[in-house]
């Protein structure tokens, strides 16, 4: 088992970077009030393609949704919304991974933090805060936490989580020999679709510095 698992570490170890998106600098006057509309609302959203976990192997979501409360806020950074749920898979289409089936339980909220806006694009940038999340892949344990740095499009409704080696640890892991360790620094990809909860309507994220 643990040469199968060296095994897996340097295949897998390879191709964790791809995962990673560099951050783009923020402009030159950062915004300080976030009006959020409509605020305050309740949110949904779902997973467009794959949600990815990467912790030196690659760990699949086919599903994922989340939901939440969204408000205007001042400050920078400042959180915008609040992910009181967030769910990875289902029963009939579980989160998978080369070690098997992978569970992830979220642990508290995770905030949506506004650092960044563009007018021209509508774009938001920023991160996704307090994340903690206990992932179980086979016989291995492991906890993470931190934040995943992120964009959200007016436009489109779309809250694309890009984060970069460095915003998540590893701060607990049993059971998983050398490939998840607490040196190990995972990342987090994917979209949701953002609505207002019970509609089609797309919230919107504006930043301003009066």
């Amino acid at each position: 088992m643990k040469k199968t698992l060296r095994t897996i570490a340097v295949v897998a170890g390879a191709g964790a970077a791809a995962f990673g998106i560099a951050v783009a600098p923020a402009s030159a006057n950062a915004s300080t009030v976030w009006t959020v509309n409509p605020s305050p609302a309740s949110f949904t959203a779902t997973n467009s393609g794959n949600i990815v976990l990467t912790a030196n192997i690659p760990m699949t979501c086919t599903t994922s949704s989340a939901s939440g409360t969204m408000a205007s806020a001042t400050g920078n950074p400042a959180s915008v919304a609040d992910i009181t749920a967030i769910n990875f898979g289902t029963t009939s289409s579980p989160c998978t991974s080369i070690l098997g089936a992978v569970t992830a339980t979220p642990v508290g909220t995770w905030h949506v933090v506004a650092q960044d806006y563009t007018a021209a694009t509508g774009v938001t940038k920023g991160y996704i805060g307090s994340v903690k999340a206990n992932v179980v892949a086979g016989a291995c344990h492991f906890t993470v936490e931190g934040k995943a740095s992120g964009t959200y499009t007016n436009s489109t409704g779309v809250l694309a989580v890009n984060s970069v080696s460095g915003d998540l640890s590893v701060t607990a892991a049993s059971g998983c020999g050398t490939v998840v360790t607490t040196s190990t620094k995972p990342t987090f990809k994917g979209s949701y679709a953002v609505k207002v909860k019970g509609t089609s309507t797309i919230p919107t994220i504006v930043g301003s510095n009066p």
